[in-house]
């Protein structure tokens, strides 16, 4: 009974401890302030209010144009926004293969096509230090980062930890 107690206790700790070492990366990444820029690049995912802060950005004079990684096989919002009348330029694109990575090689070819140096990029919290890494590898413009801070569970968060802590390791053996 002792070394079951014990044992619940050093997997208790290691859990802390793994939540605590990440989250700085995870819950509180670097997030940063938006700036002129050539585009805002929305990655693809939930749609978690990431589209219309896109829009947003646009609207409110920060790029000309927003580009929006389109993934989905169906969806109304997406064909709504790709297809809908706006005072910006609206790209939309299915990236390949469709992950981060393949949104990170869409946006290396589209700036070097169109001279683009600075890109603001919209995705989700747990998701900016990932994406970051992943898109830098792709592109050596300049990457600000800024997200529309959804509300996520606490499963979802150990969720995200999970999934992004797997994403890196496999990044971590791709190129770009």
């Amino acid at each position: 009974m002792r070394a079951r107690r014990y044992g619940s206790a050093v997997a208790v700790l290691c859990v802390a401890v793994v939540v605590a070492a990440l989250w700085p990366v995870y819950v509180r990444p670097r997030v940063d302030r938006p700036a002129a820029a050539d585009a805002v690049l929305v990655l693809g995912g939930a749609h978690d209010g990431r589209e219309e802060l896109g829009l947003r950005l646009a609207r409110d004079g920060f790029a000309p144009r927003v580009v929006f990684s389109n993934p989905y096989e169906t969806s109304a919002r997406m064909n709504r926004i790709c297809h809908g009348g706006y005072r910006v330029e609206v790209i939309c694109f299915d990236p390949a293969p469709r992950t981060t990575r393949g949104e990170g090689m869409e946006l290396a070819r589209m700036a070097r096509v169109r001279g683009w140096r600075r890109v603001i990029v919209v995705t989700f919290t747990p998701h900016i230090s990932r994406a970051r890494y992943v898109i830098g590898k792709c592109w050596d413009g300049e990457l600000l980062f800024v997200d529309p801070r959804p509300r996520l569970s606490v499963p979802r968060w150990g969720y995200d930890y999970v999934y992004q802590s797997v994403g890196y390791a496999k990044a971590f053996f791709e190129d770009c």
